[in-house]
C-alpha cells in the first residue's frame, strides 16, 4: 500500500529525528559531550536541541515545499536546489565544534538528516 505524501514526509522527518539523536547517543559515548563556540563561550549540544534542529529544519523544508507546490510546476526541482544549498550551508556550523570528533558527528547529524529528508521530499512531491 502506498503512502501518502504527508505520511511519507512526516515519518521522513521521524526518521531524521531518530537518526540524528543514534548519532548524538553514539557520539556522546565516543568522544564525550558535544560543544560549540558559542559567543565568547562554549555550549553543550543536549539531546533536545538535536530534536528541535532536525524537526525544525523538516517543518521548515515541508512548508517551502508546499508553498512551491502551489506557485510553479517546478516545484520539486526548485526545492531540491535549495534543500541542498541549505544543507552545504548548514555544514558550516560543525566547524564551530570544540574537538574533531564533535565536528564530525555534527556533520554528519546534518548530513543524515538531509539523506532522509531530502529525497524522501522530492519523490512526493506532486506536480502541478
Amino acid at each position: 500500500m502506498k503512502s501518502s505524501p504527508a505520511t511519507a514526509r512526516a515519518l521522513a522527518i521521524v526518521g531524521a529525528v531518530i537518526g540524528t539523536v543514534l548519532i548524538w547517543v553514539i557520539a556522546r559515548q565516543a568522544v564525550g559531550d558535544l560543544t560549540v563556540r558559542a559567543g565568547s563561550g562554549t555550549q553543550e549540544v543536549s539531546v533536545v536541541a538535536v530534536i528541535l534542529t532536525a524537526a525544525f529544519a523538516g517543518l521548515v523544508g515541508w512548508g517551502l515545499l508546499a508553498v512551491l507546490e502551489r506557485a510553479t510546476a517546478k516545484a520539486r526541482t526548485v526545492w531540491t536546489v535549495i534543500a541542498v544549498v541549505f544543507l552545504l550551508l548548514s555544514l558550516l556550523g560543525p566547524l564551530g565544534a570544540v574537538g574533531a570528533g564533535a565536528k564530525v558527528s555534527l556533520a554528519l547529524m546534518h548530513l543524515l538528516a538531509g539523506a532522509v529528508i531530502i529525497p524522501t521530499f522530492a519523490r512526493t512531491s506532486r506536480r502541478r
